[in-house]
C-alpha cells in the first residue's frame, strides 16, 4: 500500500494490480529498452557532462531531513551512485556516517579535493578491483565499483538511504534487481528517501528516467510502507531543452513492514 502525503491510505485488489501492471508496463515502453552501460557514465564524468550534479544540499532532502532521522542520532546513510554529492558532507558535519557508491573514480576524488577533505585510498577484497576512498577527518567511506557487486556483506545495513539520481539513472531494465539490492542493505528501521521523476517519456529517452509510483509500487510495496512526502513542479530550461513540457519530482518516504 502506498499513504498519500494527506494520509490517504490506498489499497489494490488482485485484479486492480494486475490492471495496474498492464499499465505500468505501456507506461514504461517508451524507454523499457534504453541501456547505458558503466562506460557511458564514466566518460559523462572525465568530459564533465554533469548537469545532474548539484552544487548545493538538494532540498528535497533539506525539506524532509527530521522524516529521515526520525529523532536518531549518529545514523549510517547509504548513498546509491553518490557522485560527489554535497549532501554527504552535509549529513557528515551533523554527526552522521555515511558510505557511498560510484563507478566514476573522478567523481570521488572531486567530493574530496573540492570539500578540502584529506582521505585514503585502499583496495577491497571482496570485489576485485574495486577501491574504497576513506576521509581522515570524517566518517565517509566511498566505494569506487559497479553497485551490483555490492552488498551488505561489505558494510552491513544502513538506517537511512538517500536516493536522488540512481534509481532514475540505472537502465529501465535492471530495477528489479536494483530493488532487491536496496531492500537487502535496509536495516529493519531504515528510512529510505527515494527522489523519482514523472514526465512524458515519448518526449525524451532518459536518463534521467521517468519512474512512476506505480513502479515504485511494484517495486518495493510487498516488503516495505511507501509515502508521499513531497510532489513538486521541477521544470527547468534545462528540461525545456529535452523537449519536456513538464517534469514532476516526488520524493517517497520507504520503511520495512514491521514483521
Amino acid at each position: 500500500m502506498i499513504n498519500a502525503a494527506a494520509g490517504q491510505t490506498v489499497a489494490l485488489t488482485f485484479s486492480q494490480e494486475s490492471r495496474g501492471q498492464t499499465n505500468i508496463s505501456s507506461m514504461l515502453a517508451p524507454q523499457a529498452d534504453r541501456v547505458m552501460v558503466l562506460r557511458e557514465w564514466e566518460d559523462r564524468w572525465q568530459e564533465d557532462r554533469t548537469g545532474f550534479h548539484l552544487p548545493h544540499v538538494h532540498k528535497m532532502l533539506e525539506n524532509n531531513i527530521d522524516k529521515v532521522l526520525a529523532g536518531r542520532t549518529g545514523v549510517r546513510f547509504f548513498f546509491p551512485l553518490c557522485g560527489k554529492a554535497v549532501d554527504m558532507k552535509w549529513l557528515a558535519d551533523m554527526g552522521h556516517s555515511v558510505v557511498g557508491v560510484e563507478i566514476a573514480e573522478k567523481a570521488i576524488q572531486q567530493f574530496f579535493e573540492e570539500n578540502n577533505m584529506t582521505y585514503s585510498v585502499e583496495p577491497v577484497a571482496a570485489i576485485p578491483g574495486a577501491k574504497v576512498y576513506k576521509s581522515s577527518e570524517k566518517n565517509i567511506s566511498l566505494y569506487q565499483c559497479d553497485l551490483y557487486n555490492f552488498s551488505s556483506s561489505i558494510e552491513g545495513q544502513f538506517g537511512a538511504i538517500w536516493d536522488r539520481g540512481s534509481l532514475v539513472a540505472i537502465n529501465p531494465r535492471d530495477r528489479e534487481k536494483y530493488a532487491a539490492l536496496i531492500i537487502s542493505l535496509m536495516a529493519s528501521d531504515c528510512r529510505y528517501l527515494l527522489d523519482t521523476l514523472l514526465y512524458n517519456p515519448n518526449l525524451y529517452n532518459g536518463p534521467p528516467f521517468f519512474v512512476p509510483d506505480e513502479q515504485v509500487i511494484g517495486l518495493f510495496g510487498e516488503s516495505c510502507d511507501i509515502e508521499l512526502l513531497q510532489s513538486v513542479d521541477s521544470l527547468t530550461d534545462r528540461q525545456r531543452g529535452w523537449g519536456l513540457d513538464y517534469l514532476t519530482e516526488n520524493v517517497h518516504l520507504v520503511t520495512p513492514k514491521s514483521s
